[in-house]
């Protein structure tokens, strides 16, 4: 029986298989998660239904089974109309998250098609796919070293 939070098998057979600089995007109801992908990596999709799950319920699942040592998250837009004036509420939860969980580390925010660009990678080895309808929640982990 597994000791972390994350009990999913086939992400655990992914994330296990997975090393160093490896990429998990958690993406958010409206990410386009079938063409916006690297070529190995795996979609596993969590959305139930409008709101179940969540990318914070993802990540702190994800968080509780392997080492992250860089976080990316989609820069919102701040002109059209899906603009934002401030850094949408869900990144407040993350940071909370990694607060909680004693995870030294700061989001970083990219430029929406530079996203892309790194989710689009030969590292991308996971999307979870959520039902979050909470605008800009994406969010791009890079795998680091088990320390312990």
């Amino acid at each position: 029986m597994l000791k972390h939070q994350l009990i999913h098998p086939e992400i655990n057979a992914i994330i296990g298989a997975a090393g160093h600089h490896s990429k998990i995007l958690i993406a958010d109801g409206n990410y386009p998660a079938s063409s916006k992908k690297g070529p190995n990596a795996k979609l596993v999709s969590m959305n139930l239904m409008p709101g179940l799950i969540t990318c914070s319920q993802a990540l702190r699942a994800v968080l509780s089974a392997v080492p992250i040592e860089n976080i990316e998250t989609m820069m919102y837009e701040t002109s059209g109309p899906y603009a934002l004036s401030e850094d949408p509420p869900v990144w407040d939860e993350y940071r909370g998250i990694l607060k909680e969980m004693k995870i030294p580390l700061e989001l970083k925010p990219i430029e929406k098609w530079e996203f892309y660009k790194a989710v689009a990678t030969e590292d991308h080895v996971l999307t979870i796919q959520t039902a979050d309808q909470q605008r800009f929640a994406n969010i791009l982990l890079s795998i680091g070293v088990r320390m312990d």
